[in-house]
């Protein structure tokens, strides 16, 4: 269990850190002068992607739960 744990945590950490964004928006905001717009926009776009993924990946710990104590009834 550490080692899913350990995992998940540098999965977090690298999204991150990761830059992203789509080349319609990278066209506009590179036309600006002004930085901090285009690292929010990448920002709200990390956060977009991020979401999915946890929530996948709670819904996978629930049903390997559920698969484990089922099993666990079923030897006792």
């Amino acid at each position: 269990m550490k080692k899913y744990f350990l995992a998940l945590v540098l999965i977090l950490v690298t999204i991150w850190d990761s830059t992203s964004q789509c080349s319609m928006c990278r066209a506009v905001l590179e036309s600006e002068q002004d930085t901090g717009q285009a690292e929010a926009i990448n920002d709200g776009i990390v956060y977009l992607m991020a979401f999915p993924y946890i929530l996948v990946g709670g819904v996978l710990y629930v049903v390997y739960r559920s698969f484990k104590k089922k099993k666990s009834q079923q030897n006792t």
